[in-house]
């Protein structure tokens, strides 16, 4: 059931789900109903938290994004960080809490963690403000993109091929512009071309690998959200793609899936053990992240979602295979966990 409010008093252990988005829901509370265990969605905002009490018994599951100020209220990623530091304070097990939300809403802090833990990100700068945006980019050869610090689904995400032309777009990006950003902060990018006109979004659940998905880009789009309610249409019908983005094709370019599963890409990858040690260092359980791979052998990361969804015809084949859809072994994941966190409440 979907609720403002969360029960007092002795509530049964339960999954609460504290979202902002119930739309991205339905998969996981249909998973979390075929195994019998019992949630609440917590939709924020228009809902309020007594200090003085305690969180009720359970597991909390924090499905916030970056991009909840597109949707209702500007305010809910600040609702979403109270939230979460009541629930900290509380010691109330959280899949994704404070910290996690941090990295998920600032594509700043993702570069920075990218970076240290040695992987090979973007070439970025984050400019404060619209004015300084073109003496930024100066230091860039074109093309190169701009991309919102607060933002999932290619928020701000544009690309450039001149420095003229970003001249020309500046005031976009100043308050009140078409393209400003929640926070002031827009970064400057370079732009990393795919050696195919795809890119890779690994799947990590438990902290481990389920599977990577090949994203179309070759119609030139450069929002990624592989939820059925974020799909926007594409060439001959196509949905959404992603920030990397590709030159658009022509017209009658055979149709492509827009995601696809790559089930060469496995466990035993490189690449995707890095990322399981990642994700284990900055305790996240849950996580879908984006990487290219380019003409000259880089692997670029480029992006770490926190809040990921799943795309319904992978999630569809992948049952149709008799393997476990990735929101069914969430479910399993939050049963495990929810067993766990109500051994350790008084």
């Amino acid at each position: 059931m979907s609720s403002h409010t969360l029960p007092v008093g002795d509530a049964p252990a339960t999954v609460y789900i504290i979202h902002d988005n119930p739309e991205w829901i339905p998969p996981f509370t249909e998973a979390l109903d075929r195994l019998g265990v019992p949630h609440v969605e917590w939709l924020l905002p228009q809902t309020s938290i007594d200090l003085t009490a305690a969180p009720p018994p359970g597991l909390f599951w924090s499905r916030l994004s970056a991009s909840a100020h597109t949707r209702t209220d500007p305010h809910v990623k600040e609702y979403g960080r109270a939230v979460l530091e009541w629930l900290a304070g509380a010691g109330r097990t959280v899949i994704n809490g404070r910290d996690v939300y941090e990295l998920e809403v600032s594509k700043v802090r993702q570069h920075r963690v990218l970076t240290e833990h040695g992987f090979d990100a973007p070439r970025t700068s984050a400019v404060f403000g619209a004015d300084a945006l073109p003496a930024a980019a100066r230091d860039f050869t074109p093309p190169f993109i701009t991309k919102h610090n607060q933002g999932g689904k290619g928020l701000g995400v544009r690309r450039f091929d001149s420095h003229a032309e970003l001249d020309a777009a500046a005031a976009d990006f100043a308050p009140e512009g078409a393209n400003a950003p929640i926070d002031g902060i827009t970064l400057v990018q370079e732009y990393v071309q795919p050696a195919e006109p795809f890119v890779t979004r690994a799947e990590f659940i438990g902290g481990r690998f389920h599977y990577a998905v090949r994203v179309d880009v070759s119609n030139g789009s450069f929002e990624l959200c592989p939820a059925e309610a974020c799909e926007i249409p594409g060439p001959g019908g196509a949905g959404a793609t992603t920030e990397a983005g590709a030159a658009p094709t022509s017209a009658d370019a055979p149709l492509i899936a827009p995601f696809a599963l790559r089930p060469e890409i496995t466990r035993d990858a490189p690449l995707i053990g890095r990322l399981e040690a990642l994700l284990a260092d900055l305790g996240i359980d849950i996580a879908g992240i984006e990487f290219i791979e380019t003409l000259d052998n880089r692997q670029v990361v480029y992006d770490i979602n926190t809040n990921t969804n799943y795309n319904p015809a992978v999630e569809a084949a992948e049952r149709e295979a008799g393997r476990t859809a990735a929101a069914d072994r969430i479910a399993s994941v939050l049963a495990a966990r929810l067993d766990a966190a109500a051994a350790t409440v008084p």
